[in-house]
C-alpha cells in the first residue's frame, strides 16, 4: 500500500523542477489534516468530480441546444477532453498530471445553461450589478455555491487549482509573495490551451455531424488541410465521416505535439528552474508554434462565423435565452424558487447576484421545465 508520503516522494524524483509539486501546495483556505493515501491534488479531483456542478454539466450546452443530438457533445463531454489533453501535454512536459487534470475538470464549472449565448445574455442583465463571466462563476461554485462539507462553504480546494480558474487575474502571486506574478502555473496554462485545443477540433466535429459544415468549406484551413493531406495519403481509401473523423483526430495530435515541443523549447530558453521562474515570467510558457498559432486564429474566426453564429445554431440559443431572461427577471420579483440554501446569500450577496447563481447552475432542460411552471408555455425546439 503506498502512502501519501511516498507518492509525494515519487512526485519529486519524476517531475520537473518546474513542475507543481502536491506536498509544496500553498494549501486550502480551511485547514485540513492530509489524507494518508492521496495526494491534495488527487483529493481535489475527487471533490470536483463528486460535485453538483459537475454533474450538471451534462445537461449543459457546448455548442448545440443539449438534447437535440445523440452525439452531440454537452459541457461534460467537453470538460472530459479537455482533462484528456490536458494530462497528456502535462505528461510530456514532466508536469503534475493531477493539478492539470483537476484545474480542467473544473474549468467550465460555472457555464450556464444555453453555451455561450446564454453567458451573454447573464451578462447583460448582470451589467449593472457586478458583471457575469463564466471563469469567475467557477470559481464561486468551488469558493461559495457547493456544500458539500459542514464548517465551511465551497470545495476547500488547494490555492493552487483555484488559481488556474482565475484566468483573467492579472496577479497570481501566492498569499505573502513579495513580488508580482503575472502568470499561473504551468499546469494551469497547460489546462487553458488543452480548452483551445479540445473546442477548436471537436467543434468541427460536430458542426460536420450536424449537417452545418462541410469538408469543401474546412479545406481552405490551414489547419484542416495538412492534416487532411496526410490522411489522403496514408489512408486514400477514406471516405465521408470516416474521413473527416480520422482528419480531426489528426489535428489533434499535431496540436498536442506542436505546444509540448514549443513549451518545451520556451521553458528551457527561458532557464525556468522552478515554479516560481513560470509564474514570474514575463509571458505564458505553453504555446503553440508561430505558424500553428495563426493557423488557429484562423480556424477560430471561422468557427465563430459560421458555426457559432450560424442561423440554425444561433436561433434556437438565442431563443433559449429570452426564456433564460424571463425567468431571471422572474426570480428577480419573487425569489421564492431558489430555496432555503441559495436565498440565505442574498442578505450578503445581494438579489441579483444570487438569482445569478441559482439561473447559471440550472442545466438547459431544468431552465425549460422552469419556465414552463412560470409562465405555462411549453418550450418547442
Amino acid at each position: 500500500m503506498r502512502t501519501r508520503a511516498e507518492l509525494e516522494s515519487i512526485e519529486q524524483e519524476r517531475l520537473a523542477p518546474f513542475a507543481q509539486k502536491s506536498a509544496e501546495s500553498q494549501g486550502r483556505e480551511h485547514s485540513e489534516p492530509r489524507h494518508p493515501q492521496r495526494t491534495e491534488y488527487e483529493r481535489d479531483r475527487a471533490r470536483i468530480i463528486h460535485s453538483q456542478a459537475f454533474r450538471r454539466l451534462e445537461y449543459k450546452t457546448q455548442v448545440f441546444l443539449n438534447g437535440t443530438g445523440d452525439h452531440l457533445r454537452t459541457r461534460l463531454t467537453h470538460t472530459i477532453e479537455v482533462a484528456s489533453i490536458s494530462r497528456t501535454i502535462a505528461r510530456g512536459l514532466g508536469l503534475n498530471e493531477d493539478l492539470t487534470e483537476a484545474i480542467a475538470l473544473a474549468h467550465d464549472l460555472g457555464h450556464p445553461p444555453f453555451g455561450h449565448t446564454g453567458e451573454a445574455t447573464l451578462a447583460r442583465l448582470m451589467r449593472e450589478h457586478g458583471g457575469f463571466d463564466h471563469n469567475e462563476q467557477s470559481l464561486r461554485v468551488v469558493e461559495r455555491i457547493e456544500k458539500k462539507y459542514p464548517r465551511f462553504a465551497g470545495l476547500n480546494l488547494t490555492w493552487e487549482v483555484r488559481e488556474g480558474l482565475r484566468k483573467h487575474s492579472g496577479d497570481f502571486s501566492a498569499p505573502g509573495a513579495a513580488a508580482t506574478c503575472p502568470n499561473p502555473s504551468l499546469e494551469a496554462q497547460v489546462a487553458d490551451i488543452a480548452d483551445e485545443i479540445t473546442y477548436y477540433s471537436h467543434d468541427l466535429d460536430d458542426g460536420l455531424d450536424a449537417g452545418l459544415l462541410s469538408i469543401p468549406q474546412l479545406s481552405a484551413l490551414d489547419v484542416w488541410q495538412e492534416s487532411s493531406e496526410h490522411v489522403r495519403r496514408h489512408f486514400p481509401k477514406l471516405k465521408g465521416k470516416e474521413f473527416a473523423g480520422y482528419v480531426i483526430r489528426c489535428i489533434i495530435d499535431r496540436q498536442v505535439q506542436d505546444v509540448i515541443a514549443t513549451s518545451a523549447a520556451r521553458i528551457a530558453k527561458a532557464k525556468i528552474a522552478s515554479t516560481l521562474d513560470a509564474r514570474r515570467h514575463p509571458r505564458k510558457l505553453i504555446a503553440y508554434g508561430k505558424a500553428l498559432a495563426s493557423a488557429n486564429r484562423a480556424l477560430r474566426r471561422f468557427l465563430y462565423r459560421d458555426l457559432y453564429y450560424h442561423r440554425e445554431v444561433a436561433s434556437i440559443n438565442e431563443r433559449a435565452c429570452q426564456l433564460l431572461a424571463r425567468v431571471f427577471e422572474a426570480c428577480i420579483d419573487d425569489p421564492s424558487p431558489l430555496g432555503r440554501s441559495s436565498s440565505r446569500r442574498i442578505s450578503t450577496d445581494g438579489l441579483h447576484r444570487t438569482v445569478c447563481d441559482y439561473i447559471s447552475g440550472m442545466t438547459d432542460r431544468f431552465l425549460l421545465s422552469e419556465h414552463e411552471r412560470l409562465f405555462g408555455s411549453r418550450w418547442v425546439g
